[in-house]
């Protein structure tokens, strides 16, 4: 049997004595973390999705399954022209590729509603403000 020195002792003690009681620093959460799944999908993703579409009636909304559907939207300033948004998450983390956004849009002619071609670049403005507005979010977080 080998017998060690009783300092050299001690020094081997003394971390599984604290480990036993619970004297190791336990890591904090990382409350900012780009992966939050207190819902089922980003938080900050769904936060800036219904921030950025929130000048327009929700229809349906689901934070486990990531999808946001807006009532036809009418802006003021065009009556004869109505929108209607879709934004679905995809994944649980701050990813560009975690979102997808469509977008319907509609014209009146003679009274009636009728399908019209959305601009891709409305779509794209979209998904950055979303992505914008969710990566300031999350350095709040840090920085909070």
């Amino acid at each position: 049997m080998i017998r060690l020195p009783a300092p050299m002792l001690a020094l081997f003690a003394l971390p599984l004595a604290l480990t036993a009681c619970g004297g190791r620093e336990r890591p904090s959460a990382d409350l900012a973390a780009s992966r939050v799944t207190t819902i089922g999908v980003n938080s900050y993703l769904w936060r800036a999705s219904l921030d950025t579409l929130s000048f327009m009636p929700l229809l349906q909304t689901d934070s486990n399954g990531g999808v946001i559907v807006t009532d036809w939207y009418i802006n003021p300033a065009v009556p004869t022209e109505r929108v209607k948004v879709t934004v679905t998450i995809l994944d649980q983390d701050l990813r560009a590729d975690g979102l997808r956004v469509a977008a319907l849009r509609e014209v009146n002619q003679g009274g009636q509603w009728v399908a019209a071609p959305v601009k891709a670049a409305t779509v794209q403005k979209l998904e950055d403000a979303i992505l914008t507005r969710a990566r300031d979010l999350r350095r709040a977080s840090v920085a909070g």
